[in-house]
């Protein structure tokens, strides 16, 4: 789950890390009151969307300006004035892709001086099992392309959960920023910090781009993005309230409220499989063949009549879908279940797509039954490759 960066500073500053003050409004009139709250005599106006590049992005309105999501302003009224051609407008960055994203709420907060930036991140490591800390002397960069242009510049280090965070691992930061004196200090207290914070509140992902030195020599982190496990939200309560439903793909929400694990993707064929791996074999199959999946769909071990049939409209209502392709390896799973579930499904939305159905396993022949004497149009396929190359050429002509 992510959220937004002015969600993520209040977080940093309730851990006592230090960040602009700030606030976040949802509508221009209130902008001007909320910038004049500020000491300024510089405001930073931020759209607020669960993607990166903001600054180097571009709103699709020429309403909005020429601008990008990121924008200084020298007075209140002007922050005012960019406030009002942020909201409601689409902002299109390298990571929202070409649709881009409505922008709803927009983060005004205080200029800071500047006089060098940094990168901070603190990430889950799935090679180790551990919290990596990473940084790097090139801030405000996109650390990809630093890896890529100039990896020597990346300082990477994974911290043993027996022992935790020292103040060696702070210092190790501090001194590959070039920091010196109090910074140094100051650099231990910040990484202890977010340390604690990441691990308190079952974090993913932790990253700080620009973490800075200001010119009078102290330490702010300009920026924030925060990314934490699903999977804990039930231990945090709080984390879950921040949750912005609009920013999330609307397939995706619904699968998850039905407990499915769906991820919408770019091409034409809907696949329903059951068990992750499975489910990466289908989309690499029919990649195979010459087609694109349009999601990777989990319905997992344990799925009702009622869960499948609601992932099986999830998938018709993706109108790139072309054809969809039902791959089940019945173990825990049923095959008369699913059968039960797509039939259902087929009858609720219609079925306007080529559908192949591929059982296997648990009660089979009483699935392809069903299959069989419901009516319904649908290719049977006898094994995972005939499978893919039917419904490839059912959506290829």
């Amino acid at each position: 789950m992510n959220i937004h960066e002015y969600q993520a500073k209040a977080l940093l500053r309730s851990y006592g890390i230090p960040v602009s003050d700030g606030r976040a409004v949802t509508r221009a009139e209130e902008a001007k009151t909320a910038a004049g709250e500020l000491d300024g005599p510089l405001w930073v106006v931020k759209a607020q969307i669960h993607a990166g590049g903001r600054g180097k992005g571009h709103f699709v309105e020429p309403e909005a300006g020429e601008k990008g999501g990121v924008r200084l302003a020298r007075s209140v009224e002007e922050a005012a004035e960019f406030t009002r051609q942020m909201l409601g407008r689409t902002l299109v960055t390298v990571q929202t892709g070409p649709a881009g994203k409505q922008v709803n709420r927009v983060y005004i907060e205080d200029g800071s001086d500047i006089a060098k930036e940094f990168y901070l991140a603190l990430l889950i490591d799935r090679q180790t099992s551990r919290i990596s800390i990473v940084s790097s002397t090139e801030g405000g960069m996109s650390i990809e392309d630093v890896a890529h242009d100039t990896p020597e510049k990346i300082l990477s280090f994974s911290v043993d959960p027996a022992t935790g965070f020292s103040e060696f691992h702070g210092r190790r930061v501090a001194f590959s920023l070039g920091l010196t004196g109090n910074q140094v200090k100051s650099c231990v207290g910040v990484l202890k910090n977010l340390y604690r914070l990441f691990t308190d509140k079952d974090m993913d992902m932790l990253e700080i781009n620009p973490f800075c030195i200001l010119k009078d020599g102290s330490l702010k982190l300009l920026d924030a993005k925060m990314s934490f496990d699903g999977n804990a939200m039930f231990r945090h309560a709080d984390i879950a309230a921040l949750r912005d439903e609009t920013e999330e793909d609307p397939k995706e929400l619904a699968a998850s409220k039905f407990d499915l694990n769906y991820i919408a993707l770019d091409g034409e064929i809907g696949c329903m499989v059951n068990g992750a791996g499975l489910a990466m074999a289908t989309m690499d199959i029919i990649k195979l063949y010459g087609a694109e999946p349009a999601n990777f769909l989990d319905v997992g071990g344990g799925a009702t009549k009622e869960k499948v049939t609601e992932a099986f409209k999830i998938i018709t209502s993706d109108p790139n879908v072309k054809g969809i392709l039902v791959n089940i390896f019945g173990g825990i799973m049923r095959c008369d279940i699913i059968a039960d579930g797509v039939i259902a499904a087929v009858k609720e939305v219609g079925l306007k797509v080529p559908l192949v159905v591929r059982l296997e396993g648990t009660n089979v022949e009483l699935g392809k039954d069903i299959i069989r004497n419901s009516g319904l149009n649908v290719i049977a396929a006898d094994n995972l490759s005939d499978a893919a190359q039917k419904i490839v050429k059912a959506v290829k002509g």
